[in-house]
């Protein structure tokens, strides 16, 4: 199964959020508890964040984070890249040279393919696009679960 870390998962919950109100500057202690997260946990991330060059952060009593750029400049792809890293779905994609197999492999440049379709999809989603709920979409978990209905995910055929 491929899947995002729960700390990029966080993050990007934590930037839509603050997308909500682009402008404003929000503390690590509001937004745990907004989004009813660890504050240590929402502390680093926004850390990392900041860091990336994603927020901004200012210090003192009106202090706290807020967007660096407008949610419409800021895609899923640098998100990601932001909190995991550069995106990459086989390691001979990323970093050429690390399979022993490479030199025979048959299906690389259909995972190259794959990959750069992914990477594209994802430049073209913006954090002004994750604030929008999108009709007919998931509805959101209930208790947790991120599992559809009959407790099954669904199958790519």
């Amino acid at each position: 199964m491929i899947r995002m870390s729960k700390q990029t998962d966080y993050g990007i919950v934590l930037l839509t959020h603050l997308a909500s109100e682009p402008e404003a500057s929000h503390s690590a202690r509001e937004l745990a508890d907004v989004v009813h997260l660890p504050l240590p946990m929402v502390s680093k991330i926004l850390k990392l964040l900041a860091r990336e060059g994603l927020l901004v952060s200012h210090r003192g009593s009106s202090g706290g984070y807020r967007l660096a750029r407008q949610p419409s400049q800021i895609t899923v792809a640098e998100m990601i890249n932001a909190l995991e890293g550069p995106f990459a779905f086989m390691e001979c994609i990323e970093t050429p040279g690390t399979c022993r197999q490479e030199a025979f492999c048959r299906v690389r440049s259909n995972w190259y393919t794959i990959n750069t379709t992914i990477v594209t999809a994802l430049r073209g989603i913006t954090l002004s696009d994750m604030t929008r709920t999108i009709p007919g979409g998931m509805p959101p978990p209930v208790g947790g679960s991120h599992r559809l209905g009959g407790g099954q995910l669904p199958v790519l055929a």
